[in-house]
């Protein structure tokens, strides 16, 4: 019902009998003053929101236009960057860098290099993928577990060890890199494939995320549950993991994405270059190998592209801890 006069369902003004006409056309002039407010606000917020995206997808962009040009045209364009002097320092660069998203000629040579004429690089994308799945796979095992004992069970020894667990996880890697050092040196596994392995399985990470998604699972529930003669392991298998499938799958994917891109463990932690993942090579390109650097760049981005966007709505309701129930 409005001030002078009452709505119809098509938005349109019903006058009332004996209700001066001035009314109705003041009601319709301020509900069509709101549409054009409202209307005006989402073109605002649409153009913002294109702008950034813009930003955001411009490097991606870039890369991937840039990865069809010539040698030459990449050197001219960006050797100034990568140019070094006599004593192997960095040159000042003192021109404008020449940003080019369509290439004056397109040309596959440099996915021809590195898919046929240099096999290294797709060993150091294996090498990648070698690292980054088990640690996925197992690090989501041994966090379900700790979580679901973290969820499930209470007390101060309890409490005391989750506490611990998240001093861990507020420590940068940079701070744990020589513990992990040490420990794996004691060990000795450093320079093999399992000095990477380890300390990300146990990274306290997922056991945080997924500690804190089991706790909205209702208690009551877990008591039913044990009611009905249901064992922990069937607990845990057929009521908790289910429930938490949004929640895995979000971890999962930060996960991916983190130890893909990690550069720090395989240069402290090994010391064969055959074992390096793709993310090392990408992050020591010099002035020889900028031409190759786009298009290896493009291959590498792929696959964590492709997991993105098939996970996104998990990566979502999982952080947004939307899977769980409420009392």
């Amino acid at each position: 019902m409005g001030i002078f006069g009452k709505k119809s369902q098509d938005n349109s003004i019903e006058r009332k009998e004996g209700e001066p006409l001035q009314a109705v056309y003041f009601e319709y002039d301020a509900i069509s003053d709101r549409k054009k407010r409202e209307r005006r606000q989402t073109v605002r917020r649409t153009l913002a929101a294109m702008f950034f995206a813009f930003l955001f997808l411009m490097p991606t962009v870039l890369t991937f236009t840039n990865s069809f040009m010539t040698s030459s045209e990449i050197n001219a364009n960006y050797g100034a960057i990568f140019a070094t002097n006599n004593s192997g320092g960095k040159i000042y660069v003192s021109e404008v860098v020449n940003l080019k998203f369509i290439p004056d000629m397109v040309s596959f040579g440099q996915y021809i290099t590195v898919l046929f004429k240099s096999p290294e690089y797709l060993m150091k994308f294996w090498n990648s993928v070698i690292y980054v799945v088990p640690i996925v796979i197992f690090q989501l095992f041994v966090a379900s577990l700790a979580s679901f004992g973290f969820a499930r069970y209470r007390g101060k020894v309890k409490q005391l060890f989750f506490f611990l667990y998240i001093v861990l996880m507020l420590m940068p890697y940079q701070v744990t890199l020589v513990p992990n050092f040490m420990v794996a040196s004691r060990l000795g596994i450093v320079g093999t494939r399992w000095a990477i392995w380890l300390p990300g399985i146990f990274s306290p990470f997922a056991v945080y995320m997924l500690t804190k998604y089991m706790r909205r699972i209702p208690y009551s529930l877990y008591e039913a549950a044990s009611i009905d003669g249901a064992g922990e392991w069937q607990i845990f298998t057929q009521i908790c993991m289910p429930i938490c499938r949004g929640g895995l799958a979000s971890i999962a994917i930060l996960v991916f994405i983190d130890y893909w891109n990690m550069v720090e463990q395989p240069l402290i932690l090994l010391d064969n270059e055959e074992l390096y993942p793709l993310s090392v090579f990408l992050s020591r390109i010099n002035a020889e190998e900028i031409s190759l650097a786009f298009a290896v760049a493009v291959i590498y981005m792929v696959l964590p592209m492709l997991f993105f966007l098939y996970g996104e709505e998990y990566l979502v309701e999982g952080i947004l801890y939307q899977g769980g129930i409420k009392e």
